[in-house]
């Protein structure tokens, strides 16, 4: 039986290197957000970007859909979207004296949620039922969402005119946050060289058949977790709600909230599927440090101290996980 789901594993290993490596065809670096944005799809999650607009974000997602022959959907995030324009609404119908139901976006596979932070909360509502439950509620009735179903936001800093900050709780739903740098200087004379023009979307082949990524999801589930490697993440976890107990003192007074029980379960599904792309059946603690930082960092609350000294999320992930040894 291990033998069996060592061969499915680095079956689906290789298809999914296959596809990330087909998306270099039009992605120029940005390899960490193409590597997330498969981990998000196979883990059954949500990510959500940040950074400013013109990173290919888009692209990414779109060129993600092909290579793997499914449906996809933006949704521009504005201050006057309705719930109705994201998840369909009842249309009257004369010719059959009764309501029809037209359905919205949210019923593609892969859906861009392009600016989250300038919608109103009616429509982050309508977005959380859609995360949540797979599902969305047009009148009186509930519709199911076919997997797979992926949403990834795009998020402006707050510190751009016309955006408001997520709530904790929203946040908390998305399995990963990734924040996008800009390209390097190679990278930029790359992307000038290659495309002048338009970027020719043909130019991407369907790598991993739809029915392959479900199967790809359930064989994740059966990648083990040994007893030590819960151990480690439960530590990293409590070290963020509670520092001193873990001899973490000087970052006491800069984490306001810590990570809830969501962030441990998203860490442990995320660090399966690092285990699977590599070709693994078993988690190793190289996997969770891998993963760690875009599980976490939307998930700690800071308070004012952190800022006030300059000290950032990503610096506080990094020390814990750096003093904390896997037993």
């Amino acid at each position: 039986m291990n033998q069996e789901i060592q061969t499915q594993v680095t079956q689906a290993s290789q298809q999914l290197q296959a596809l990330m490596y087909e998306t270099k065809k039009v992605i120029i670096g940005q390899d960490r957000l193409m590597r997330n944005l498969v981990i998000a799809l196979l883990a059954r999650g949500h990510i959500i970007l940040e950074w400013v607009p013109w990173l290919a974000k888009t692209l990414a997602i779109s060129t993600l859909a092909q290579t793997i022959g499914v449906d996809f959907a933006r949704v521009q995030f504005t201050p006057d979207l309705l719930p109705s324009d994201l998840i369909g609404t009842q249309i009257w119908d004369q010719k059959t004296a009764n309501f029809v139901t037209k359905t919205g976006p949210i019923f593609a596979h892969l859906v861009l949620a392009d600016e989250i932070n300038r919608a109103p909360a009616k429509v982050q509502s309508a977005l959380l039922e859609a995360m949540a439950e797979r599902q969305v509620t047009i009148g009186d009735e509930s519709y199911q969402l076919d997997p797979p179903f992926v949403v990834m936001a795009t998020q402006n800093p707050v510190e751009q005119e016309g955006t408001y900050s997520l709530p904790e709780a929203q946040l908390d739903r998305f399995l990963l946050k990734t924040v996008i740098s800009y390209p390097t200087e190679d990278e930029e004379v790359e992307i000038m060289k290659r495309f002048g023009g338009d970027v020719m979307q043909e130019q991407i082949s369907q790598i991993v058949p739809h029915q392959d990524i479900l199967a790809i999801q359930s064989l994740v589930d059966q990648i083990h977790v040994s007893d030590s490697i819960y151990d480690y993440v439960k530590n990293i976890i409590v070290a963020t709600r509670n520092p001193k107990e873990k001899w973490f003192e000087r970052l006491a007074s800069y984490i306001q909230y810590g990570a809830s029980p969501r962030a441990s379960l998203a860490l442990i599904t995320a660090s399966k599927v690092m285990a699977l792309i590599h070709g693994r059946t078993f988690v190793i603690p190289e996997d969770i440090q891998e993963i760690v930082e875009d599980v976490l960092q939307h998930r700690l609350i800071l308070s004012f101290d952190a800022t006030a000294d300059g000290v950032s999320v990503q610096e506080i992930i990094a020390e814990i996980v750096q003093g904390i040894s896997v037993v």
